[in-house]
């Protein structure tokens, strides 16, 4: 239970859910156990008085008799049917403030996990995958719900209905009391164990079912690939395999669950049987009356399901705890990346690497060693390199999504660690390598990075980006809805869209982080030429493997394994005729192929 500890700073929180729920359930417990003691009086009344009606056969009395004797049964029918609606009421009132408690904490939790996520660096991303990470805000939030919700109500259920009934049982005979418990004991541990293979059979299909969706997503999100390569009849065969292996695991299933009534109502019969045995011997014996037997019987089912409850809800207490460590390992994760002054300071653009060496945390790959260059205010600067040699990695460092691992990235010439992150992120606008757009129309990601979204702020940028047009010719303009990760565009749409999102913030250093990837060389140099009066009076950054990228730069710093072999202007590299002139030229040739 230590993990679950976490969670008693919610239950303090609604610690009037909690305390009403607690006094409803003894309420409605009282009125389950008045209603047994009434049928004993009842059941008494007609063995006490029936013979004294008998004996007054065939005579007035008899009749007059019946009304009082027939009146008192109907009375303590009524009173019955009363304490059973208002033990309804109070049922009722006890899942309104204990389940409303669960859910009122599953929201709390579930919001706080997802802000913890948002505080996380990006190098915990790197290390976790999505789909572990989704599993904890929902699956594991779901389970401790359970725990919060069902295991409570049901405890203080099970727990304030022996402390009130067991004396009362004993009051009455201890004998028949220990002969109607002896089954219980029994009846929890069997549901436990049960209850164990169930989760655990149900555990297997929900992984089943996992790998048919994702089979099924692959299968759908390459379809173009599967048509293209005449799969799909093993496509089939392969669905068929996994539904098989469904099925199978659902059959096990089915057969476990099979079993949990039947034997909750078997272990119930045996404790009803041993109760009238018992209760007969005592009857014969004239310790007890046929009341009592009747009485013991509902006192037995009213004790049967928190009995029973007690296996299922001690498995729901073992998987949240389980749940609960997977989510406080995340919580207890904390960011490194933290401001040292929080520091609120309006750029002006000038960016400096002072010997920045940088190794990956997760991997150990060292992107740059030793980088050192210097951009002045509105300048721009060109990196250009081949796949693997540290640009990315420059574009990380700026946004400060990493910190270096050793030398000293400035900003205007103050350590980048002495800002506040959101005044320095909301100043810089990135456009990342691996498009990102969100499953929303494209005005709303055009103005995503904008906290008051102006219309012509939009327009300007799609224009800026050369995308305005492709935009006005979809039927809904710049309403349209472009799907999941921005699926209904093409590639070079999707790039144009993303360079708009980040022109529209009007950023003082604006990345472009081989941001033209996916256009071809005129319409590279179509977006770069409206660019240069985006780029005029902010510090920009080409990044790209694209020497015809590097044309709109004041300077071109050229990486090779995560070092700068080459510094100066297009021109200069030219001349140079090193490392620069080689991607010139095999570019140029590979363009004239092209052409």
């Amino acid at each position: 239970m230590k993990e679950l500890k976490y969670l008693n700073k919610y239950l303090l929180k609604y610690k009037w859910h909690l305390i009403l729920g607690l006094v409803f359930v003894i309420i409605s417990n009282v009125f389950q156990i008045i209603p047994a003691q009434m049928v004993r009086h009842s059941i008494d009344l007609v063995v006490d008085n029936i013979r004294v009606y008998r004996a007054f056969d065939n005579s007035a009395a008899q009749e007059n008799f019946f009304k009082i004797f027939a009146g008192g049964i109907l009375l303590y029918a009524i009173l019955i049917l009363v304490m059973a609606l208002l033990r309804g009421v109070f049922l009722y009132f006890v899942r309104q403030t204990l389940i409303v408690m669960s859910r009122l904490v599953e929201y709390d939790l579930k919001n706080e996990v997802f802000e913890h996520y948002q505080t996380l660096p990006l190098s915990f991303y790197r290390r976790n995958n999505t789909g572990d990470l989704m599993n904890r805000i929902s699956e594991d939030v779901g389970r401790v719900r359970m725990y919060l919700g069902p295991s409570i109500m049901y405890g203080m259920q099970l727990i304030t209905l022996f402390v009130m009934l067991i004396p009362v049982m004993f009051a009455i005979s201890a004998k028949l009391t220990w002969y109607a418990l002896i089954p219980l004991p029994l009846l929890s541990i069997s549901i436990f164990y049960v209850n164990n293979i169930i989760e655990y059979r149900s555990e297997q299909i929900q992984k089943s079912q996992s790998r048919l969706s994702t089979f099924v997503q692959e299968a759908f999100s390459g379809i173009r690939v599967l048509k293209s390569f005449t799969r799909e009849k093993e496509s089939v065969q392969n669905f068929t395999t996994e539904t098989d292996e469904y099925k199978h695991q659902s059959l096990k299933l089915t057969r476990v669950q099979s079993l949990f009534f039947p034997l909750i109502m078997g272990l119930i019969g045996l404790s009803t049987i041993l109760t009238v045995y018992a209760g007969s011997v005592e009857v014969i014996n004239g310790s007890l009356t046929f009341g009592n037997i009747a009485e013991f019987i509902i006192y037995v089912n009213l004790l049967t399901w928190p009995v029973a409850s007690l296996g299922w809800t001690t498995s729901l207490v073992q998987r949240a705890e389980a749940s609960q460590k997977r989510i406080n390992e995340f919580l207890k994760t904390k960011t490194d990346i933290i401001s040292e002054k929080n520091l609120n300071h309006e750029l002006t653009g000038k960016v400096e690497f002072d010997k920045v060496s940088f190794t990956y945390p997760d991997t150990g790959i060292q992107a740059l060693k030793d980088v050192s260059f210097s951009i002045l205010p509105g300048q721009s600067l060109a990196i250009i390199g081949t796949t693997g040699s540290g640009k990315s990695t420059v574009s990380s460092l700026i946004s400060r999504l990493y910190d270096v691992t050793s030398g000293e990235v400035r900003i205007d010439d103050i350590p980048i660690k002495h800002f506040d992150l959101l005044s320095l992120r909301s100043q810089t606008g990135i456009v990342p390598q691996d498009v990102f757009l969100f499953s929303d129309t494209i005005y709303n990601n055009i103005a995503f990075g904008l906290l008051n979204p102006e219309e012509s702020k939009v327009m300007q940028a799609a224009k800026d980006a050369d995308v305005y047009a492709n935009i006005m010719a979809f039927p809904q303009g710049f309403g349209t809805r472009i799907g999941e990760r921005g699926i209904t565009l093409s590639g070079g749409q999707k790039q144009r869209v993303s360079i708009a999102r980040a022109v529209a913030r009007e950023p003082k250093i604006l990345i472009l982080d081989d941001a033209l990837s996916a256009v071809d060389t005129k319409t590279e140099n179509t977006i770069l030429n409206s660019m240069k009066k985006i780029m005029q009076g902010r510090t920009s950054i080409i990044i790209s493997h694209r020497v015809s990228s590097a044309k709109l730069a004041n300077k071109i710093i050229v990486l090779h394994e995560g070092k700068i072999v080459e510094e100066g202007t297009h021109e200069r590299l030219l001349a140079h005729n090193g490392t620069y002139r080689e991607l010139y030229d095999k570019q140029m040739q590979i363009d004239e192929v092209v052409e």
